[in-house]
């Protein structure tokens, strides 16, 4: 055997010392990486079905859509169109001068609007908007029985916007637009007395609806958005009405898969005091679309 000396011996100690130190250091840390993976949401939520397309909180999906309900934006001259665009698709956009039917437009040239427009079959989200209208593309493009119709031969590619379903599908992250009749594929029926926030209430080929809460504790009216619907007409913001008048329409209760839920429900409310002031009250809805 060897003898160490003094110095040997505690350089010896230090490096194991060091060493140990090391690995209780990595060793922590690929617990904290591990913890926070994308699957771990918070104590107490359920990730969505990991097959969705998309997958989001409710939170999340309140707040894309109060984003684009919000979203500011100016428009000019050029943007409006009241006619053929250069494929021979009618279009109108929903500005001040339109004021047909019971459903006037709203924007107003040279100033600043809030909210992006209703354009049928319009799957734009704030930037890609933007884009458009500052290239002088129309803001947006009305619902009508001709387009209702023609269907996707009715959808101008020289407007932009957002129509109910594209909206819905901004607000769920899906990565393509899914309409009012593709949607169902990819959520559950539930019970009216169950719907939560980020839920659907949708018509088939007709109209759909973000579920943003419950109005009342006897669950009797319900806060949602949309876009399309009285009585905001041509752009998307929030509103609250009778759930039983909803269902009468035949609005069915949807629940996104890809949508993540808490295992115990902590009572807080996602949509906060000061949003659910500005709702607008609509005691006799209709389905938003002509």
């Amino acid at each position: 055997m060897i003898a160490l000396s003094t110095e040997q011996r505690e350089y010896g100690a230090f490096r194991r010392l060091l060493w140990t130190a090391l690995m209780t250091t990595l060793l922590a840390g690929c617990a904290t990486n591990h913890n926070d993976g994308p699957a771990d949401l918070s104590s107490g939520w359920q990730p969505g079905d990991i097959n969705a397309p998309s997958q989001v909180t409710p939170s999340e999906s309140l707040k894309i859509a109060r984003e684009l309900s919000d979203f500011a934006w100016r428009p000019f001259a050029r943007n409006i169109l009241h006619g053929p665009d250069a494929d021979g698709v009618l279009v109108r956009t929903p500005d001040v001068s339109y004021q047909e039917n019971e459903r006037p437009g709203w924007w107003i040239p040279g100033e600043v609007n809030r909210g992006i427009p209703y354009k049928w079959g319009g799957f734009d989200d704030p930037a890609s908007f933007a884009d458009a209208v500052a290239q002088g593309m129309a803001a947006g493009d009305v619902s009508t029985p001709a387009k209702r119709i023609a269907d996707n031969d009715g959808v101008s590619r020289f407007a932009t916007g957002l129509d109910c379903s594209g909206f819905v599908s901004r607000c769920l992250r899906l990565p393509t637009v899914h309409d009012t009749a593709a949607l169902p594929a990819l959520c559950d029926l539930i019970a009216p007395h169950q719907l939560q926030p980020g839920d659907l209430l949708n018509v088939p080929r007709s109209h759909v609806v973000l579920v943003a809460g419950w109005m009342d504790a006897e669950r009797t009216w319900i806060y949602y958005y949309e876009t399309g619907g009285l009585p905001d007409h041509w752009r998307p913001g929030l509103k609250a009405a009778p759930l039983n008048k909803l269902l009468a329409l035949g609005f069915k209760p949807m629940r996104y898969r890809g949508m993540a839920r808490e295992t115990v429900p902590s009572g807080k409310e996602i949509l906060t005091r000061s949003l659910r002031s500005t709702a607008a009250l609509v005691p006799d809805p209709q389905i938003g679309e002509p």
